[in-house]
């Protein structure tokens, strides 16, 4: 019997993360880290009420129920940037932004540990193919800060393998027979491709750097899919392309902020406040600056966009009308996502996606693959699901574990490294 040490596969995901062991009898278990779901929001809230701290579910759903107190999400965002080592506050101290990283990390150690029943002490990181685009020190970086928190977090042996990769890896203990596969792994903040040659009978090899054919990236992911439909639904109605007096726009910054889920806390800095209220001149609708106001007052960015993003997912799987209610905002108000507006606003975006799926295919060097593999909480968007089969029509697509998959590749490199 093997006496190995259980290895922890960690998906550290911009919007969710996921949890795998490996046990040191060699069998697979995907870890259920929010109650009884594999996923566990990448998300820590400061309850001021209480000073305690809660994460994943409990923190999303104590900050929409209104608890007094600051929402984190997004944090695998700030990876790379010299953003990590400023502070921030948390009630009634200051944190660094790579503290509650380690903060998210220990939890999340503590709630494998009490599924696994032992200690923790082997983790593989999943990262994406780029971290940072076309920068290799701060992509270096990040992974470096990824590492570290996890350290810090009280792991002592720490790999790491890319998302992508540990997708195929998963993929690869269903196949029966040599595939060429293109993974699709579509994530909170990035998208990441890899054309890897999978077989049954090389899925216990460490070394698997001859079937690897070609690996591409793009920094485009659910939360900008998020972020341009909040832009293109919600916003306008606190007056993002208003145009006002003088017959010009109204500045744009407050409403990016706004639609981007780790920028929003900028937009309720003091400053940040006092040039809203005075952005009251620029406005010829007053009811949209009130509009403005009241959102920024009520600190409803992350509800608006967690509104968005609700409405994003029952309207790509049903292919109805969505409405974003934004009630607590103004009586009666409910913009709707529709499946033709999510694909035109969406078009560019996505396009840029299925480029760089395609990129990976040309530098593979085969001449198409036999299976397209879709993973990642993004994956399942309808319009990007369509255009990439309709860019790859020979292929076969298969659905994988959204949430599960990559967490479970990661356990299974790690069990082998």
């Amino acid at each position: 019997m093997s006496t190995r040490p259980p290895v922890l596969g960690i998906d550290f995901g911009t919007s969710n993360s996921a949890a795998a062991l490996i046990d040191a009898q060699g069998a697979m278990q995907v870890v259920p880290l929010d109650g009884s779901r594999a996923e566990m929001p990448t998300a820590v809230f400061f309850n001021q009420e209480t000073h305690s701290v809660l994460y994943g579910s409990e923190a999303m759903q104590a900050y929409l129920s209104g608890t007094e107190g600051r929402l984190l999400r997004s944090l695998k965002s700030l990876l790379g940037s010299s953003l990590m080592d400023e502070y921030t506050a948390v009630g009634e101290r200051s944190l660094r932004y790579f503290d509650i990283v380690v903060l998210f990390f220990k939890e999340l150690k503590r709630r494998s540990e009490a599924h696994a029943g032992v200690p923790l002490t082997h983790a593989m990181l999943g990262r994406p193919v780029h971290f940072v685009d076309d920068n290799p020190e701060r992509d270096a970086l990040a992974q470096e800060t990824l590492g570290r928190a996890a350290m810090e977090a009280g792991f002592s042996h720490i790999g790491y393998q890319l998302e992508p990769i540990a997708a195929a890896l998963d993929y690869e203990q269903r196949v029966a027979k040599e595939t060429v596969a293109l993974v699709v792994d579509i994530g909170g903040g990035t998208s990441d491709f890899t054309v890897i040659r999978l077989n049954p009978a090389r899925s216990t090899q460490a070394e698997r750097k001859a079937d690897i054919l070609a690996t591409t990236g793009v920094h485009i992911g659910g939360t900008d899919f998020d972020r341009l439909l909040d832009l293109s639904t919600v916003m306008p109605l606190l007056g993002y392309r208003h145009i006002g007096t003088g017959n010009r726009p109204v500045p744009n910054g407050v409403f990016f902020d706004l639609s981007t889920w780790h920028l929003i806390h900028q937009a309720y800095t003091r400053k940040a406040m006092h040039f809203a209220k005075e952005l009251w001149t620029d406005f010829s609708d007053q009811a949209l600056h009130k509009r403005l106001m009241a959102a920024l007052e009520g600190q409803y960015g992350h509800r608006m966009l967690a509104e968005v993003e609700t409405a994003k997912i029952k309207c790509s799987i049903s292919g109805e009308d969505a409405a974003v209610h934004l009630e607590f905002l103004a009586a009666a108000l409910a913009p709707s996502v529709t499946a033709a507006g999510m694909e035109q606003t969406l078009q560019d975006a996505i396009a840029q996606v299925v480029r760089c799926a395609q990129d990976c295919v040309v530098r593979s060097g085969v001449a198409q693959v036999d299976v397209v593999y879709l993973t990642g909480g993004s994956s399942a968007l309808q319009p990007l699901v369509a255009a990439l089969q309709s860019a790859m029509p020979q292929a076969t697509l298969v659905s994988g574990n959204r949430f599960g998959g990559v967490a479970a590749g990661l356990a299974y490199a790690g069990s082998c490294a």
